[in-house]
This record gives structure tokens, C-alpha cells and sequence, in this order.
């Protein structure tokens, strides 16, 4: 027992140390913590405060807190312990925290004791507790503005709630200082005002007619009252009161011809005033009824164009001019029209009856074939008259036909807007059928050319160039039947019945005239042209487009990108074409890809009026706009006129034997016709070049047609009895051109091209009877195109009738042997163009009889002298007696001279020879007649005569 005790007692006595060494308990901290560092500092401020405690204590070490660790990914936090005996410890940033990178941080934290003793072993370490740290913001950014310039347009007259919002945006983190909390306009005495959202609004209605542009500052401040460093403009326009209208278009469009297709409003645009549309409807209007027949068609003549468009010939005119042949339109009244053809007008009491037979090729011409196969083609301007109103049937034309089986009937008449054809196949036994179109042509007072095909039963109308099919066919049978009679009349039509018209009142019937038994009624009011009826055969629609088609209108091509739920619509005269859409953008671009096309090289230059009509539908009815009319008007500009220019040789001179044959002379052998264009083009100025770069003109040659050449003569006209221009008419008839030949001028008619024309102008001879007394003839030629539009130089030609002299009064062939030694020199340059004729042109020396040449030769040389002799004697006796009739030497006498005065006459002596030869044999040695001569030879010498001949002035023709 006593050594338990003792045990005991040592034990208590032992050293604390040994003691030490038992490290029993963990730390304990408190399980979350909420702490607070400020930006841009480091120290963190937490709840509760960081402390841990050790259950050890106050054993040394045992019961010390260490320190703490962190646990986390990239914290930027560290913690460090105050008192060890306490547990004390403090969390600080590594490095100032930036509160925009990184508002809050979340991190465990662990407190750790000191072990068993210094050496730390045997450590413990509490749990791990939550520390969420949040980083207070400091106000260290302004406000910014997102716009520097921030622009709007106001209506005039108008307040409004919010013209625009200015927005600034704050870089700092927090609420407090990122927020904006108010704006100010800094710019005095402006009627605007601005919110804390930065809306503006003005506080007073704005005038056009005053402040056209308002400009003002404004600035933002955050709520911790810092002000933004920028400030922010503000520009706000004033606008006048909004229309709805187009815009963005020209009252003038100029087109040039041959430029093609050219948009009309290639940058308009609809102001709608922002009123929503659903609907919009735009109509646009080409006017052309001005130009010639409603539009712009080719300028050839009737004839001329069916010629080019390939119609076959045997049509027959029903309405000729006026003439001893066609004296059945002598009482209508007549006008013309710009492209000259002739226009008949029907007052609506008037009428005319087509005689039969062969003046009028009807009757037993081509009427005979009429009966079921034949085009009837007409141009006519028809309105409704407001006496009549659409009641009155107006009859254009009525006709009984014979044929083999008896007679058939047919009429053409118009009835308000419909035109309807009545044709009767056979009056003893067919029933009428009626054919009957409504066409708006027929009733708008324009020009419209209408062509109908007859293959029964088949009928066929063209309106201006578009066939129309029948809108309605109604059987009449109940029409009483006409007299079987040939009869043919335009403009009304006779009946069987002849109270019937007065019995109903009707006032568009009149009684029969002398040589008509019947009643006349249905008499048609309008114009009437180029009224014709070809039988047999039909035109085809490609002869009909081209001769009566309008060569402008209006275009539209771009119908790949006109957008969904458009619509075109385009009139068959392309003069009307209607847009339909409900999308305001997508309208505005097809309506600027409308164009108006002239397809004409030579397009009627003038005015073309043009409209643009609107109409819209809105989704409020009540605040529906209107859209106003568009007025504009397309100036065709003047063609570059086609030069035609003639060219040739203008002067020759031929022996009278030439013109006096058969054929006479070519008066145009080397004619050459040209057509060409000029245009203005700007010529590029060279680098080295120091002068001054003009606009030039620039010729491009073309192929054309010409329509007609005149011959004429510059001065006299022709004396038939002597002289006559000659051309082969066959050759113009095979080609379809007419001639006419007169005294003063021939004329060549009709559509041809210009080498046709060159080569049946050098078929052109001017021939002279044999003996006629003319030395010189001038001709002018000319021609033109396009219906005489354009015309070419007056080429001059110029020809000389040289004649053989007469040998007995022409004392100027005494020239000396020594002229006729030296023959085959070259003439002197006055004589260039002139030659002599002979009267033995076509002999020769035979080649076989060289010595019979040197014989003849020596033999000339005496008959030489010895002519010479009898030559002076014979004029001597000559100017003794007065001279014989016919043989004068008054130097006034126009048989004596020549057309040119510098021509010098040089005589063939053997012609002298030949022809006195007979007469010299008996007189050779007269002594007499010696002394003769040589009285003669000094009063008329040969120099003498020759001057008295080139100084004296020629005589025209």
C-alpha cells in the first residue's frame, strides 16, 4: 500500500512537459462567414469576427491556434492569425480588388492548431467554414454616352410625347454609381425638355418657317452625382407639315430616239406620312392621240408601208381622193392629216354609194369573190355623240354582194362602244349572223385602225395591231332580208321598210335620193381613212401588226424581280399600265423600272403627256391619306436626221449622134447615193496636245430605203417634139415603183433600197430628135424618205450636145495644113471634155496596103492645096450673092456657135476633101478664081473667124 502512494506521489511530481505531448481537441470556428473589403483596398471586414478556439487551452501548443488556410481556386484573399492564445485572425486581398472584375468571392477557410510541441507534429484542424466576401464599389467611373450626335425630324405644328431617347451608360459595378439617375440640357432657352430616362420632347409647336434646325448639348449624371465627362449634341430638323404624295420624281423626261427602253421615275418614292397601307393602286397614262393616228407609227405612206410590211397587193380603195374616177366622195368633207393622208367626215347626215364596176373595181372586180373571204381594213375616230347618247346604231359600211348561188349581204356598224359585223351568206335561204365586240376603242374620240377577217365562220377584229375574238354571236333570223340588188354604201345604210324608221320617231334616217328608191338610215358620225376591202385573200396578223401596230408605248420588263403579290397590267396600245401591291417599299421599286419605249430610228419628235394616278386603302378608313396626281410629260428629242447625199459625175459632152440614138444618153452612169447620220461626239484631248478640245461630229453610214426621186431641168422644160427623158418601165413595175414622166420633171414613187434606186437611176437617158438645134441641157436630181421627211442634196449634171459644123458656113475650116500635120498633139486643157463628131466615125485603114497609104498620102497634100483654092473661091462668090438661105454670117446667128465658149473647132481636111471632090476637078486653074481667093482670104481669114467664135457669149436653152 505504502508503494502505491509513493507511486502516486512521484507521478503528480513528474514535469509538465511529458504532459504536453496529449493534443486531445480540433479547433472550432464558426461554420459561415459574410465579409466586406472596398475597391481598391485589401482589408476584409467579416461577420462575426474571425476567431477560433481550442478546447486544448491553455496547454502551450495544445491550445494555440497556428493560423488558417484558405481553400479555393485562384483566391485572391490570404488569412493570418493575430494571437495565437486567443485564435484571433484577420482575411486581407493579396492585392486590391477591382469590384467591375469580380463583385463577390466564395472560399472555405480552416483554422489549425500547434501540435504536441514546436515541432508542430500531431496538428489538428477545425472544419472548414463558408466565407463569402463582397467588394464594396467606389464611384470611379462618369457616365458615357452611347451616340455623340444624335439626330431626329419633327412635323411642324405637333407635340410630341418623345422626339427621341439619348442613352449614357456608367462603368462602375454597384447600383448606386452605375445607374444614371437624371440628364440635363445644358443649351438655354431651347423648347425642349429631357427626362431622367433621357427622353426629349418638345414643350412647344415647332414652325417650318422659323427654326429650321435645332442644336443643344446635353450631359447625364450617375447617382453618385458625377457628371458625365463627354456631352452629347443633339440635332432635331423641323419638317413642314407632312403630305402623302410621290416623290423624288421629273415633270420633264427626255428621250432621245433609239435610246430604247428609259424608266419614267427611276428614283420615286411614296410618302405615306406613316398611315399604314394594305393596298395601293397606281395607274400610269401615256398620251399619244396627238401624234399622227393616236401614236407613233411608221412614216412611210399607206401604199409604201404595205409594200415593206409584205402585204399582198389587190386591195381597193373605197374611199379615193376625189377625181373624174372616184367622184362618189366629192361631196364629203375633207381633212388631212400630220402624215398627209386623206380623212373623210361623216357629219351624221351624209352618206355616199360606192358606183359598181370598174371604175370602182367593185361589182365585176374583186366584189365577186366577197361572198365568205375577204379583209376589211379601216382607220376611224369615233365618240359617242351626247344627242344620240348609245342608242343609235351608226352604220359604217353596207353591202350587197352577187354571187354564183344569188346574194349575200354584210355590214359593219358601231353602236355606243360595241362594233358589230352582220353577214348574210346567202339572202334566199341563209340565216344573218351578228358578230359583236365591245371594245373601248370604239367610243374614246381617238384615232384606231380596225381590220376584220372574213373566213366564214370564222371572224376575226384587229384593233390597232391585237385581234379581238367575238364577245358575243347572235343568230337574227327574224331581219327582214334587203333587196336583191349589188349595192354598196359608206357611212349609212338603206332599208326595206320605209315608214318604219319615222313610225318609231327615229331622226337618223333620211328619204331616198334621185336614182335610190330606198330610205337611208343609221347614218354614221365620225372620221373615216384609208378605208379599203382586199378579196380573196386575208392579211395576216404579222402583215396587220406591222402596218398598224403603235411603235411606242409604255414598258415594263423587270417582272423577275417585282416582288410578291404585285401585279402588271398593261393595255393592248401600251398606252395604260396599272401596278397593284400592298407592300409600299416593293412598290416603289417596280414602279421605278416603268419605262416608255419608241422603237422608231426616226421617232415624231414633240410632247408626250404623261399621268400618274393613285388610289390607296388603309387599315383605318378614318385617317385614310389621298394620294395626289403625278403631271409629267416625255419630250421625244430630234432624231439625228439621215444625210443622203448623191454624188457622180456633174458634166459630160457627147456628139450629138450619141443623144439622137435610140437609147439616147445615160444621164447618171456613175451615180452613187449614200445615206448616213451624224451625231455630236466629243473628241479626247491628247496629252501633247496644247489647243482646245471641241465637240465634233461623227458620221455613221446606214442602210435605208429611199421612197422617191425627182429629175428636173434647170431652165426650160423639155420640148417634146425634140427631146424626151427615158426609163425603162418594166423594170419599175416589176419592182412595184411608179413613174411619172412630164415635160418639166420624171418622178420615180415607192419604197426601195438605195442600190435600186442607184441602179435604176443610171438606166435613167435623155434623147434628142435627129437634127434638133440644142447644145446644152442641165438636170437636177433629188431624193428623199420617209414620206418626203427627209430629202437629199440637189445633184446638178450637166450635159453638152457637141454637133458636126456645117461645112459651107463655116469659113473657120480654112486652118492651115500645118494644124492638120500636128492633130495628134494633145488638145489645149480648154478643150478638155469636148470632142467632134465625124461623119465616117467607124472607118479604117485596112492594114494591107501600106503602099496605097503613101500614095494617098502624097495625093492629099495636093488635094490639100488645091481644096483650099476652091474653099476661098466659093466663099467669096458666097458673101457677094448674101449667101444662100440657111447659111448666115451674121456672128448673132446661134446655129454658128458653140454651148462652151473656149472651144476651138479643128476640122478633118479629108472631110473637106471628100466632100467637094467632085467640084474641084473642073475649077482647079482658074485664074479668076485665084484672084478671088485672095480678095476672100484678107477680108475672112481663119484667126479672124476663130476669135469672133470664142468671145461671143453662148445661148441658153
Amino acid at each position: 500500500m505504502t508503494l502505491l502512494l509513493l507511486f502516486l506521489l512521484l507521478g503528480s511530481l513528474l514535469p509538465s512537459s511529458s504532459c504536453n505531448k496529449a493534443n486531445k481537441h480540433k479547433p472550432w470556428i464558426e461554420a459561415e462567414y459574410q465579409g466586406i473589403v472596398m475597391e481598391n483596398d485589401n482589408t476584409v471586414l467579416l461577420n462575426p469576427p474571425l476567431f477560433a478556439l481550442d478546447k486544448d487551452a491553455p496547454l502551450r501548443y495544445a491550445g494555440e491556434i497556428c493560423g488558417f488556410r484558405l481553400h479555393g481556386s485562384g483566391v485572391p484573399f490570404e488569412a493570418v492569425i493575430l494571437d495565437k492564445a486567443t485564435g484571433e485572425g484577420l482575411i486581407r486581398a493579396k492585392e486590391p480588388v477591382d469590384c467591375e472584375a469580380q463583385k463577390e468571392h466564395t472560399f472555405t477557410i480552416q483554422a489549425y492548431d500547434c501540435g504536441e510541441g514546436p515541432d508542430g507534429a500531431n496538428t489538428k484542424k477545425s472544419h472548414k467554414a463558408t466565407v463569402h466576401v463582397r467588394v464594396n464599389d467606389v464611384n470611379e467611373f462618369a457616365p458615357v454616352f452611347v451616340e455623340r450626335l444624335y439626330r431626329a425630324a419633327v412635323t411642324e405644328g405637333k407635340l410630341y410625347d418623345r422626339i427621341l431617347r439619348v442613352e449614357a451608360i456608367d462603368g462602375d459595378c454597384s447600383p448606386q454609381y452605375s445607374q444614371i439617375c437624371y440628364y440635363e440640357i445644358l443649351t438655354p432657352n431651347t423648347p425642349f425638355l429631357i427626362d431622367n430616362d433621357g427622353n426629349i420632347e418638345n414643350t412647344e409647336k415647332l414652325q417650318y418657317s422659323g427654326e429650321k434646325l435645332y442644336k443643344f448639348t446635353v450631359t447625364a449624371y450617375d447617382c453618385g452625382k458625377k457628371r458625365a465627362v463627354d456631352d452629347a449634341e443633339v440635332e432635331i430638323q423641323v419638317k413642314p407639315t407632312c403630305k402623302p404624295s410621290w416623290q423624288g420624281w421629273n415633270k420633264r423626261i427626255e428621250y432621245a430616239p433609239g435610246a430604247g427602253s428609259l424608266a419614267l421615275f427611276p428614283g420615286i418614292r411614296l410618302e405615306t406620312c406613316d398611315e399604314p397601307l394594305w393596298n395601293i393602286q397606281a395607274t400610269i397614262e401615256l398620251q399619244t392621240n396627238h401624234v399622227a393616228k393616236g401614236c407613233d407609227r411608221d412614216n412611210y405612206s399607206e401604199r409604201a408601208l404595205r409594200k415593206l410590211c409584205g402585204a399582198a397587193p389587190g386591195e381597193v380603195d373605197l374611199l379615193p381622193m376625189p377625181g373624174p374616177n372616184a367622184n362618189w366622195t366629192a361631196g364629203l368633207s375633207v381633212h388631212y392629216s400630220q402624215d398627209s393622208s386623206l380623212i373623210y367626215w361623216f357629219n351624221g347626215t351624209q352618206a355616199v354609194q360606192v358606183p359598181l364596176g370598174g371604175t370602182a373595181g367593185l361589182g365585176s372586180g374583186p366584189q365577186d369573190s366577197l361572198s365568205d373571204h375577204f379583209t376589211l381594213s379601216l382607220w376611224m375616230k369615233h365618240g359617242v355623240t351626247p344627242s344620240k347618247g348609245k342608242k343609235e346604231e351608226e352604220t359604217i359600211v353596207c353591202n350587197t354582194v352577187p354571187n354564183e348561188d344569188g346574194f349575200s349581204h354584210y355590214s359593219l356598224t358601231v353602236h355606243g362602244c360595241r362594233i358589230a359585223f352582220l353577214y348574210w351568206p346567202l339572202l334566199e335561204s341563209a340565216r344573218p349572223v351578228k358578230f359583236l365586240w365591245k371594245l373601248e376603242q370604239v367610243c374614246d374620240d381617238e384615232w384606231h385602225h380596225y381590220a376584220l377577217n372574213l373566213e366564214f365562220p370564222t371572224v376575226t377584229l384587229y384593233a390597232d395591231g391585237i385581234s379581238f375574238d367575238p364577245a358575243l354571236i347572235h343568230d337574227n333570223g327574224l331581219i327582214h332580208p334587203p333587196r336583191r340588188e349589188p349595192a354598196l354604201m359608206i357611212g349609212a345604210c338603206w332599208t326595206e321598210e320605209k315608214n318604219k324608221e319615222k313610225e318609231k320617231g327615229g331622226d337618223n334616217s333620211t328619204d331616198a335620193t334621185a336614182g335610190d328608191p330606198l330610205p337611208i338610215h343609221h347614218y354614221f358620225h365620225g372620221y373615216l381613212a384609208g378605208f379599203s376591202v382586199r378579196s380573196g385573200r386575208l392579211e395576216s396578223r404579222e402583215v396587220i401588226e406591222c402596218l398598224y401596230a403603235c411603235r411606242e408605248g409604255l414598258d415594263y420588263r423587270d417582272f423577275e424581280s417585282l416582288g410578291k403579290g404585285m401585279k402588271v397590267h398593261v393595255n393592248p396600245s401600251q398606252s395604260l399600265l396599272t401596278l397593284e401591291g400592298d407592300d409600299v417599299e416593293t412598290f416603289n421599286r417596280a414602279l421605278q423600272h416603268v419605262a416608255y419605249m419608241n422603237t422608231l430610228r426616226f421617232a415624231t419628235p414633240g410632247v408626250r403627256p404623261l399621268r400618274l394616278t393613285t388610289a390607296v386603302k388603309c387599315f383605318s378608313e378614318e385617317s385614310c391619306v389621298s394620294i395626289p396626281d403625278v403631271e409629267g410629260y416625255v419630250v421625244v428629242l430630234q432624231p439625228d436626221a439621215p444625210q443622203i447625199l448623191l454624188s457622180g459625175t456633174a458634166h459630160f459632152a457627147l456628139p450629138a449622134v450619141d443623144f439622137e440614138g435610140p437609147e439616147g444618153v445615160p444621164l447618171f452612169p456613175d451615180l452613187q447615193i449614200t445615206c448616213s447620220i451624224s451625231h455630236q461626239v466629243e473628241a479626247k484631248k491628247d496629252e501633247s496636245w496644247q489647243g482646245t478640245v471641241t465637240d465634233t461630229r461623227m458620221s455613221d453610214e446606214i442602210v435605208h430605203n429611199l421612197d422617191g426621186c425627182e429629175i428636173s431641168l434647170v431652165g426650160d422644160d423639155l420640148d417634146p417634139e425634140r427631146e424626151s427623158l427615158l426609163l425603162d418601165v418594166a423594170s419599175l413595175q416589176q419592182r412595184g415603183l411608179e413613174l411619172t414622166n412630164t415635160s418639166a420633171y420624171l418622178t420615180i414613187a415607192g419604197v426601195e433600197g438605195i442600190t435600186v434606186y442607184e441602179e435604176i437611176l443610171r438606166l435613167a437617158r435623155y434623147r434628142l430628135r435627129r437634127g434638133a438645134a440644142l447644145y446644152a441641157r442641165k438636170f437636177r436630181l433629188s431624193c428623199s424618205e420617209m414620206n418626203g421627211r427627209y430629202s437629199s442634196n440637189e445633184f446638178v449634171v450637166e450635159a453638152s450636145v457637141l454637133h458636126s459644123v456645117n461645112r459651107v458656113t463655116h469659113p473657120s475650116y480654112m486652118l492651115s495644113s500645118q494644124q492638120f500635120l500636128h492633130r495628134g498633139h494633145q488638145p489645149p486643157p480648154e478643150m478638155a471634155g469636148h470632142s467632134l463628131a465625124s461623119s465616117h466615125r467607124n472607118s479604117m485603114v485596112p492594114s494591107a496596103a501600106t503602099l496605097i497609104i503613101v500614095v494617098c498620102v502624097g495625093f492629099l497634100v495636093l488635094m490639100v492645096v488645091l481644096g483650099l483654092v476652091r474653099i476661098h473661091s466659093l466663099h467669096r462668090r458666097i458673101s457677094g450673092a448674101g449667101g444662100p438661105p440657111g447659111a448666115s454670117s451674121d456672128p448673132k446667128d446661134p446655129d454658128l456657135f458653140w454651148d462652151d465658149s473656149a472651144l476651138t473647132i479643128i476640122v478633118n481636111p479629108m472631110e473637106s476633101y471628100q466632100g467637094r471632090q467632085a467640084s474641084m476637078a473642073g475649077v482647079a486653074g482658074s485664074h479668076q478664081e485665084d484672084e478671088d481667093s485672095s480678095d476672100s482670104e484678107a477680108a475672112d481669114s481663119p484667126s479672124s473667124d476663130e476669135r469672133r467664135i470664142i468671145e461671143t457669149p453662148p445661148h441658153r436653152y
